[in-house]
């Protein structure tokens, strides 16, 4: 009876200390995954403008163009993407993807040549823009992730054209300082070559080359990512920002380039198996990760930089299984939950009274993020 009762008291130690453990994991999980649907909802409800499947910049609603500049609309798209991926829930938002790609449409230029996606809404909604070679890079990623998501070909088709004009806007000046890189617009105001201009298209290009083995695609992410850690690697091992043609170098160091350039690492690490580029990308993983902790600087950062940052941090831990990596998602999204939010709304404000659609769907992003399960996070690009 003695031996019994002991086992029995074994049986419920080791029950309790399951539950517990359960207890501590899933409230991280589910609070999340509420958080995303809230501020999900109220970027819906207080930016969408359904009658043209478009969004408003801000909210409140400002002077001047009625709907958002398509680097946000991108970040939507994305956002919603994400949702879809959500456990359990995530089916339902399949009609808000066809949606947010309608809406899409109203900013593809196709008498450009090569063809793009401008800033602003093209007529009859809005009178254009110039094409920023970074907006539709995001936009070309997002196509990448709805490909393996669905399978849609016309994704697939997407991204290639956004690829061609990218490589398109690759600076072959050689007397240029840094000569090379691809420019951040075809505006003439900016002459430009920035990191985030670069480095999202490594990663398109290394998808295209993972689906298509056309070598083209590896050569011309090999071609931008040699360009970015020649030019634009700073000594503490983070990547300054830009680089004009008088060549001086702006030398902030974002958290969104630091974040690409991690996923550029992974994909050439999946691609060619070169156990280097998961080094390079545990690297930049740490010592970001130590920049960032130091003066605040993480909550400095936007948030929709930091969307991008987490992602390529998630996809890492696929790899090398580092749970320190979603122990600092978890801690900026707690601490961003109860210091910017509005607890009436569910909107996020940030050095504004007004919320901005940018940010908000950064925030989608990462409660989304942090409620996926771990073999879905494959399906990040």
């Amino acid at each position: 009876m003695k031996k019994v009762c002991v086992a029995l008291l074994a049986v419920a130690f080791c029950f309790g200390v399951y539950t517990s453990r359960l207890a501590y994991a899933s409230p991280h999980h589910h609070s999340n995954m509420s958080r995303a649907i809230q501020t999900y909802q109220a970027m819906t409800h207080y930016f969408y403008q359904p009658t043209s499947n478009l969004y408003s910049e801000t909210f409140p609603i400002g002077e001047g163009n009625p709907f958002s500049y398509v680097w946000p609309y991108s970040q939507v798209l994305n956002a919603t993407l994400d949702m879809r991926l959500l456990p359990k829930t995530g089916a339902k938002y399949s009609g808000d993807i066809e949606s947010r790609l309608a809406g899409l449409q109203n900013y593809w230029n196709e008498e450009k040549s090569p063809a793009g996606y401008d800033s602003y809404v093209d007529p009859p909604l809005g009178n254009g823009g110039d094409i920023f070679y970074d907006d539709n890079e995001w936009i070309g990623i997002d196509f990448i992730q709805h490909y393996d998501m669905t399978g849609d070909p016309q994704s697939l088709k997407k991204a290639k054209q956004i690829f061609e004009l990218v490589v398109s806007g690759w600076d072959d000046h050689p007397d240029h300082p840094a000569p090379g890189g691809v420019f951040w617009t075809q505006a003439s105001w900016s002459r430009d070559r920035n990191t985030i201009s670069n480095a999202p298209a490594v990663k398109i290009g290394l998808h295209l080359y993972q689906i298509t083995k056309n070598p083209y695609y590896l050569k011309w992410s090999k071609k931008m990512y040699h360009w970015v850690n020649k030019n634009m690697l700073a000594p503490n091992g983070l990547y300054w920002d830009h680089i004009d043609l008088n060549g001086n170098i702006d030398k902030t160091q974002w958290s969104y380039n630091q974040g690409v350039m991690i996923g550029a690492n992974i994909l050439f690490y999946q691609t060619t198996h070169e156990k280097i580029y998961l080094k390079r990308a545990e690297d930049l993983a740490d010592k970001s990760m130590a920049y960032y902790k130091q003066e605040d600087r993480l909550n400095s950062q936007s948030a929709v930089f930091n969307a991008i940052y987490f992602r390529n941090l998630l996809k890492l831990s696929t790899f090398n299984h580092n749970q320190k990596y979603i122990k600092m998602i978890n801690e900026y999204a707690q601490s961003t939950w109860d210091a910017n939010r509005n607890q009436e709304t569910n909107l996020f404000t940030f050095n504004s009274d007004q919320s901005e659609l940018l940010q908000q769907a950064g925030m989608v992003e990462i409660y989304a993020l942090l409620s996926l399960k771990k073999q879905d996070y494959p399906l990040l690009p």
